[in-house]
């Protein structure tokens, strides 16, 4: 369930920076590639209704989406944080004892 719900959040997110690029700011932004409408069927009034709606939905989805999945979060984890979890041992590269400090490699000179 949860990771369905993730994958649809990543979509979504993809989808929204998307539309955001698409929309003309003061700048011109990305709308120019396509001529700034869907093939002449929309003016460009209309066209920036429609990127200002779908930008709407998606974020609401991505707002809603994002409590899903912390409220999905928050219900698997019934024993708090991992840090208060124990370090298993046996790890490799990792010793269990701590190793005697090594002495001088050279003679100390008086």
């Amino acid at each position: 369930m949860g990771t369905v719900i993730l994958v649809i959040h990543l979509i979504i997110a993809i989808a929204l920076v998307a539309i955001i690029l698409l929309q003309r700011s003061e700048g011109g932004a990305l709308s120019g590639l396509g001529g700034g409408s869907f093939g002449g069927l929309m003016s460009g009034r209309g066209t920036a209704n429609l990127l200002t709606r779908t930008t709407a939905i998606l974020a609401t989805c991505f707002i809603g989406t994002s409590l899903v999945l912390a409220i999905l979060a928050g219900n698997s984890r019934s024993t708090g944080s991992i840090l208060d979890a124990p370090v298993q041992g046996g790890e490799v590269g990792v010793p269990d004892e701590p190793a005697e400090p090594a002495g001088p490699s050279a003679p100390v000179a008086n």
